[in-house]
């Protein structure tokens, strides 16, 4: 089992499922704090230094949400220019001198493998917020969270499932780790779909594989999301290839709507996508018809890593067990706990 406290969070291979079944009962104990029905001052004058690197929105300011309700502060510096990195600064040095100003740091860079060169100068716990088109295994944890979350409420579990992911296997990183994963789960049938170009890396194949479970590989939605269970959407990364207009080929080739789930999907497949989702015309990877979809999970998904990134900052610094011990009153009006 891992060792969280003190530790680097870099890579879903650091963990096994004891440490996972530890995060997401830690996940579980944040629910009061994010849906506002208590706070927790259990991280009272820590700071988080929160560098990302690389244009995010949800992922960046989740890490601070989920560090501020656990009463702690963040520094946050955000793209490459502003940074010394920009002057020709390594990320050994960075790291050696913005962790003297932080407890924790999270940290996204567009560079596979960037994180991990940080973590090896920083003198405090590093998590990955996604390096490049490596790994990000805070989605992956908050991804396998809801779906352990999802099918459970159906009645039906991890072990077994058939999940489809679709889209762009090959630079998405979040299906890389998630991938990962499940390979730690049994008797799962993957049904990866994507242009060829755009396939799963073989080396994330050969672990699934290896693993035991079954693989599907093809270049058709039809005829192949009937027996899913988990639907895994994910937009075309263009930031990762040579040129926009090589990203273009690829846009709106795989895309869901209302229709399409009712006549090719079982009735209680659920849908998922680690967002942003491309609501573009000419992309609309996921229609806007679905939102009121019960089976739509996108939402839950983003809320639900709010309280995975709480419970590893909180396993990260030791403080897990002093949660209740911290905890005050909420005064202000909240309508969090409706939705």
């Amino acid at each position: 089992m891992t060792q969280f406290q003190g530790s680097h969070i870099l890579s879903v291979n650091q963990l096994d499922l004891d440490s996972i079944h530890t995060i997401f009962s830690v996940a579980e104990r944040m629910a009061p704090y994010a849906l506002r029905e208590k706070r927790t001052r259990v991280l009272d004058g820590a700071i988080l230094g929160n560098l990302f690197f690389e244009p995010s929105t949800r992922t960046r300011v989740s890490f601070g949400c989920a560090f501020n309700l656990l009463g702690g502060r963040v520094a946050e510096t955000v793209g490459m220019a502003s940074s010394s990195l920009s002057k020709g600064e390594s990320l050994y040095d960075t790291a050696r001198v913005l962790s003297t100003y932080s407890d924790v740091i999270a940290m996204r860079h567009p560079d596979a493998y960037s994180v991990r060169e940080f973590a090896e100068g920083s003198r405090v716990p590093v998590i990955n917020g996604g390096d490049g088109p490596n790994e990000h295994p805070t989605q992956a944890l908050l991804d396998l969270f809801t779906i352990q979350k999802e099918l459970n409420q159906g009645g039906r579990g991890i072990d077994g499932m058939h999940i489809a992911m679709v889209g762009d296997l090959k630079f998405g990183r979040t299906v890389h780790s998630l991938s990962r994963l499940l390979c730690m789960y049994k008797n799962i049938n993957f049904t990866l779909i994507s242009p060829t170009e755009l396939a799963m890396p073989d080396y994330v194949i050969a672990d699934i594989e290896n693993a035991g479970h079954k693989v599907t590989i093809t270049d058709q939605l039809e005829g192949h999301l009937d027996k899913a269970d988990i639907l895994y959407l994910t937009r075309i990364q263009e930031e990762r290839f040579p040129s926009q207009e090589e990203a273009n080929k690829y846009r709106g080739k795989f895309r869901l709507n209302r229709s399409i789930y009712t006549q090719h999907c079982k009735s209680n497949t659920v849908i998922m996508h680690p967002l942003p989702r491309d609501s573009r015309a000419q992309a609309n990877e996921l229609d806007n018809d679905l939102n009121s979809h019960p089976n739509l999970a996108i939402f839950r998904q983003a809320d639900n890593g709010l309280l995975i990134r709480m419970a590893l900052f909180a396993l990260t610094l030791g403080v897990d067990s002093q949660l209740e011990k911290y905890e005050c009153a909420v005064n202000w009006y909240s309508r969090k706990a409706d939705f």
